[in-house]
């Protein structure tokens, strides 16, 4: 390729396969309800940070001290992160270079424990994450992981068995936070049970960290040792992590912990994509977001009750609903593939007390965080709710498929024509 194509020609010129997929992608985002909890639409302003030049710059260590010369405007969108972040959680520490909530995660392991240590943390078909100990995790190979569950019959966590279990496991770290579960966390009661068996408290807020901006759910950093998240989700920014303390006690242990304990070269496109959705999580326009995020989830939730689905834990106070098809003989892979026919899209999930193996899990996670983004309200996701239990009604019954995805895709199409993205 010429000098002058290599900077100028479009991926359209360049890789036909690449760029129908690109199109196609785009096309389908348009064209379909997106309902997977762990999903978000960027702003047009990510999206230029994240095809910016800067992806070009190679960088080791931190503001003021790199490894590399050419800093200086990595460093002032490095800068912007902290400063946003430290403003818009009320913290002292900020790490922005996280590549994923998952590399946050071990950071925070690898500053905190050496191998075989006890953890804490929520089991994965109660709602927990990978990250937390799961046993095809690294964190489950190398640290010796215990899980608390939810109460059988609520789907709550029982704080009580939870106090009980530390006393018996005496972690060294006990941790809250996960991906499916669906109510607040008691961070007050979790630090006091931290403290009495002597063990760090960390938070991992991935999923729920854009309704703490938005001020429409408790904090967590008044009472973690450290908390994690990412900056997609509920902040819709790029694919991403922080990690976030109250003090600046913890920035030596952690500084080294991402560089060069579990990352080397910072994303430095990625960085400046998170410098502007924590930016545009400070207008207060986001809290009016947040708070439409949880009422749009809670409509979602009282429409499929009345539908006789069962929701677990009876509701919600987050973005997510989680789904128990049990009573209605189905798995989550039917329900979602049939939603998928119907260019909805969401994801089958363990539920409390699920069968180890994925194939037979009876849940399916919903998340009204991206329809929210694109302008969806409570009347929308009304509509959406039925759809969903017409298709669960229909899914057991063959002659009534067809027909069923026919009308959901026209209520789909409806809803989609309305609010449109990325002119």
């Amino acid at each position: 390729m010429k000098i002058r194509e290599h900077f100028a020609d479009p991926v359209t010129e360049t890789d036909s396969l690449v760029a129908e997929a690109l199109a196609d992608e785009k096309s389908r985002q348009q064209s379909q309800i997106e309902l997977i909890a762990s999903e978000n639409m960027v702003s047009r302003a990510v999206l230029d940070a994240l095809g910016h030049e800067m992806t070009n710059k190679t960088l080791e260590g931190y503001p003021g001290n790199r490894f590399h010369g050419g800093a200086d405007f990595a460093d002032q969108v490095e800068n912007a992160v902290i400063d946003r972040a430290r403003e818009l959680f009320c913290c002292g520490y900020v790490n922005a270079q996280p590549h994923s909530g998952t590399q946050a995660n071990q950071a925070v392991f690898f500053a905190l424990l050496q191998p075989g240590d006890r953890i804490l943390s929520l089991d994965l078909a109660a709602g927990g994450h990978l990250s937390h100990g799961a046993r095809p995790n690294l964190s489950g190979r190398w640290f010796e992981a215990h899980h608390y569950n939810v109460d059988r019959e609520t789907g709550l966590i029982d704080y009580d068995a939870v106090a009980k279990q530390a006393v018996n496991v005496k972690p060294r770290l006990l941790i809250a936070g996960g991906s499916a579960y669906p109510r607040e966390f008691d961070f007050e009661r979790m630090r006091a049970i931290a403290d009495r068996v002597g063990a760090r408290f960390l938070v991992d807020m991935a999923h729920f960290a854009g309704l703490v901006a938005a001020g429409v759910h408790p904090s967590p950093l008044q009472h973690a040792d450290i908390v994690t998240c990412t900056t997609t989700k509920t902040m819709r920014g790029p694919r991403g992590g922080l990690i976030l303390a109250k003090d600046e006690g913890w920035r030596r242990k952690l500084q080294s912990a991402i560089f060069p304990g579990v990352q080397g070269s910072l994303h430095t496109q990625v960085i400046a994509a998170k410098a502007v959705c924590l930016g545009e999580a400070l207008e207060p326009e986001f809290k009016q977001y947040g708070q439409t995020v949880r009422a749009n989830a809670r409509t979602l939730a009282e429409t499929l009750q009345s539908r006789e689905i069962r929701v677990v834990s009876g509701g919600t106070d987050t973005h997510i609903v989680l789904l128990d098809l049990s009573s209605r003989g189905l798995t989550g892979q039917q329900l979602q593939d049939i939603l998928y026919r119907a260019n909805i899209t969401c994801n089958k999930n363990p539920i409390p007390f699920d069968s180890p193996r994925p194939s037979e899990w009876v849940g399916v996670r919903l998340g009204s965080s991206a329809g929210t983004t694109r302008g969806f309200g409570q009347a929308e996701f009304e509509r959406i709710g039925h759809s969903i239990a017409d298709l669960a009604d229909a899914a057991v019954d063959p002659r009534r498929v067809n027909d069923a995805i026919a009308a959901a895709k026209d209520t789909v199409a409806s809803i989609c024509r309305r609010f449109t993205i990325y002119r």
